[in-house]
């Protein structure tokens, strides 16, 4: 597909999606709230960089698509919201990264252990969470970073989450395979895939029950990360009664404003909202059946 196909078709599903209707049945007068927690403790990533006032650009592009969808956009970088009444939000946003638990550099209040442990009983009980980018940057599993650690060694975040970041190479142009119809991927309009420029994480880890969404097409690619069988790099999994999206996407300001972008995260909003149903069955072993090789095989 073209840019120019792509752009059309992209724009026209983004405006039908913001119109979908908010089929749960919420507290009346109120909006759906969406808790967006973009708090770093390892490198931050510049669109969730705030200005001396003001918010981040990822703040206020998903501020923008909440105005549009119906939705309230809440917007935190201090951790001791999990330490809060969660009950507050009816979903949960990470743009993290690393151990929410420790201090870091820009004086955001940390999480505590305690609020990590809310976190996920929250989700476990029926909370939804999206995840952005270096969100699988956040909590690592113990073990080498260069190995795919078996599932019962894993953090308890990273196997909510369903899959880990491992590292990344250089931003450059790469393709995504649309592996299902799952909200926002079904009505796009290109079957095909589609290529563009990011900053490509390469994940490992992957939970057995994802409902792989996009895959990363790696043959192309530049950079010793990439000589692996493809893999995951948009999914929705269940964590208990939890609905958990994540999308590796969102590295550049670019990427936020893309209608590409915005349309896979609006349907992943509005499924882990409840808004919408789609039969997340697992597919990893169908679409990337060698995901958790991270080296490609002799040929």
């Amino acid at each position: 597909m073209n840019r120019r196909q792509w752009l059309k078709t992209s724009g026209s599903a983004l405006a039908s999606l913001a119109a979908w209707p908010l089929r749960r049945t919420w507290a009346a007068a109120r909006k759906p709230r969406v808790l967006y927690f973009t708090r770093s403790a390892g490198f931050e990533h510049p669109v969730v960089r705030r200005p001396e006032s003001g918010l981040s650009h990822s703040e206020r592009v998903l501020t923008e698509m909440g105005r549009r969808a119906g939705f309230e956009v809440v917007c935190t970088k201090d951790g001791r919201v999990f330490d809060e009444d969660l009950d507050r939000f009816d979903l949960i946003a990470f743009y993290t990264s690393g151990d929410l638990t420790r201090p870091n550099t820009r004086k955001n209040p940390p999480m505590t252990a305690d609020g990590k442990r809310r976190l996920l009983e929250a989700l476990h009980a029926g909370k939804g969470f999206v995840g952005f980018h270096a969100a699988s940057d956040t909590f690592h599993s113990p073990g080498p970073r260069d190995q795919v650690q078996p599932p019962g060694e894993r953090d308890p975040y990273i196997a909510m989450l369903g899959g880990e970041f491992l590292t990344h190479g250089a931003q450059q142009e790469a393709s995504l395979i649309i592996a299902s119809r799952f909200p926002g991927a079904g009505s796009l309009g290109c079957a095909e895939g589609i290529s563009f420029t990011e900053e490509w994480y390469a994940l490992k880890n992957f939970a057995p029950d994802l409902h792989v969404v996009l895959v990363q097409e790696t043959q192309l690619m530049q950079g010793d990360c990439y000589r692996r069988p493809d893999y995951p790099c948009t999914w929705a999994r269940m964590h208990g009664q939890g609905r958990v999206f994540y999308t590796s996407l969102g590295h550049r300001e670019d990427v936020w404003t893309n209608p590409f972008f915005q349309t896979i995260v609006l349907g992943g909003l509005n499924w882990a909202l409840g808004n919408v149903d789609y039969d997340i069955h697992p597919n990893l072993d169908r679409v990337a059946p060698e995901a958790n090789q991270l080296r490609r095989a002799a040929t």
